[in-house]
């Protein structure tokens, strides 16, 4: 498959706008989706609770595109937990023009973000992470049916492999989860598979691995380790490194997953009605070589120059290496992840300064 794949798709999209419903709008990746979206004209449908979503990320997003594109985005308020909310959020309304009759444009493409993320939350709390990841999911899958949607894309997560050791993962083989969180990421897919089959729905699964960038939130007790660690140094605290440092991560910038999404969704060359694919970029960076990357990327900021690392014991529910094998997702999506780690990071981290200087002050 040609290497600029990705490239003809945004041109066919731009020239023939396709109408898409992202839920979690307003989360990490999902105001990424929109921003980009919104950028090739698309008609967008946002559905999201604010429950770990922010109206900061979708005020970012309206600065950034042009009012004639703004306009072309929807936004819902609403819960997938309930379904007459995921079914609401299935048509995209034009604003009413005076003296106009309003358009309706049915849902062509479900981009689905939202969930509870997180392996330590859902140790705490792994009844509100079955009721969002697997009820809300199902909700999205019935109302993505109905509406007779062409592609439901979802997040899958790279947790799925659980306690499988092999390196790199191959999406056909997987272990045992080891935390409710992945329990109710591999629920998912088999949902997907069994309305594939059982109904038609073309559901595309796509397995991230470690996802950061811009809009990642840097706050919480289950902050990502990125912003997490950024945030901290920032602010001069001590950053923790669960374990001896060694454990590793295919840490995939976001941009690579914006692709992803908008490539399984309207690709014209997938096979099968249900897949699954990881999308990373096929490296693994130790926790050691993060640390040692985000401390040198702040550098001509002044911080962190000296700054060293403090080892803990190693968190329940993590596993030690993770690493994607990516050749399913370049043969059949035209997959190619534009930035490594380090591209990411040096495009990113005057965004997360920026963000520590607008939340501290």
């Amino acid at each position: 498959m040609e290497a600029n794949t990705y490239a003809h798709l945004k041109v066919r999209l731009a020239a023939t706008p396709c109408t898409w419903l992202v839920t979690g709008v307003a989360g990490f990746i999902g105001s990424n989706l929109l921003e980009t979206l919104l950028r090739l004209d698309q008609r967008v449908v946002g559905l999201d609770n604010f429950s770990t979503g922010h109206r900061r990320n979708l005020c970012e997003v309206e600065a950034l595109v042009s009012p004639r594109q703004w306009a072309k985005f929807q936004f819902i308020e609403g819960d997938i937990r309930t379904l007459e909310h995921c079914r609401s959020a299935m048509l995209f309304r034009e604003p009413q023009r005076k003296g106009a009759a309003v358009d309706v444009y049915p849902v062509d493409f479900v981009l689905h973000q939202a969930a509870l993320g997180s392996v330590p939350r859902s140790l705490e709390d792994p009844i509100s992470t079955h009721s969002v990841n697997i009820s809300g999911f199902l909700n999205m899958l019935v109302a993505a049916r109905d509406a007779q949607v062409k592609t439901f894309v979802y997040a899958a997560s790279s947790s799925t492999y659980g306690d499988y050791p092999g390196l790199p993962k191959v999406e056909e083989n997987i272990g045992k989860p080891l935390s409710p969180y992945a329990v109710t990421k591999y629920a998912n897919e088999l949902y997907a598979d069994v309305f594939a089959r059982c109904y038609g729905v073309h559901a595309v699964g796509l397995r991230y691995f470690n996802v950061f960038g811009p809009r990642q939130d840097p706050n919480g007790a289950y902050a990502a380790v990125i912003p997490r660690w950024i945030a901290a140094l920032l602010r001069r605290e001590t950053v923790y490194i669960n374990g001896d440092g060694e454990t590793s991560r295919d840490f995939c910038y976001v941009a690579n997953a914006v692709q992803a999404n908008l490539l399984a969704a309207a690709s014209e060359s997938q096979q099968g009605d249900s897949q699954v694919y990881n999308i990373a970029v096929g490296d693994r960076t130790t926790l050691s070589t993060l640390f040692q990357l985000l401390r040198d990327g702040l550098g001509p900021y002044g911080i962190a120059a000296d700054t060293e690392p403090v080892h803990r014991a190693f968190r329940a529910g993590d596993v030690r290496h993770s690493q994607a094998d990516i050749g399913k997702a370049k043969r059949l999506l035209g997959y190619r992840p534009t930035h490594r780690i380090r591209d990411g990071l040096a495009e990113a981290m005057h965004w997360y300064v920026q963000m520590h200087q607008a939340l501290d002050v």
